[in-house]
Formats: C-alpha cells, structure tokens, sequence
C-alpha cells in the first residue's frame, strides 16, 4: 500500500457518523455567547440605565434647587449656564462646579 492510501485510511472515521463541523464550532461559541450575556444584564444595561436617568437629572436643574455634589458639597443653584453650575453653600459663598458633578437634588 502506498503512503496515500495509508494517510486516507488513518483519516478514516472507525464507524458512525462523522461529526459535523458547524454543529461543533457553534458549540464552542455558547458559552461566550452566554457569558456576554450576563455581562449584558448584570453590568452594562443597568450602567446605561443610570447614566441616562443622571442625564435626566442634570437637564432637569433649575436656580433655587438644594442640590449635592460628587464631593459631598451640599448648596443650592444661583446660577445656570451651558455646562456650569454656581453653587450657594453658604450666605454670600458661591462656588462654581461642572453640571455632571452634581448627583443628587435634595427636597
């Protein structure tokens, strides 16, 4: 028997059926496909859902709101303008911070 014969005859399933090659990759994909999908519902929907309610927050201010910053600074709003907030935090004290650094409107 020549070399050929002998490399097809090794390649040669020993009974059953061959296994099919897409079946077999796709199986390897499954559990990438499901650990991207507990990152998806664990981490990045509810990040998303939080930037845009913040986003919501931040357009929604208006002069005379009590507010609180990422520093802890409590004041209320004197003074709006594009991407800056002035901050009263005490009589005659004014600060001036960025919008997305105020976190929370306190009642």
């Amino acid at each position: 028997m020549n070399l050929l014969g002998v490399a097809f005859a090794m390649g040669a399933p020993t009974g059953g059926a061959a296994p099919q090659g897409g079946a077999a990759a796709f199986m390897n994909f499954v559990p990438l496909i499901f650990m991207f999908a507990i990152f998806y519902f664990l981490l990045i929907r509810p990040q998303q859902k939080k930037a845009k309610e913040h986003k919501a927050m931040i357009d929604a201010l208006k002069v005379g709101d009590s507010v609180k910053t990422a520093a802890g600074i409590h004041g209320k709003i004197s003074a709006l303008e594009d991407q800056v907030v002035t901050l009263e935090i005490a009589t005659g004290v004014k600060i001036k911070i960025d919008k997305p650094f105020v976190t929370t409107v306190v009642k």
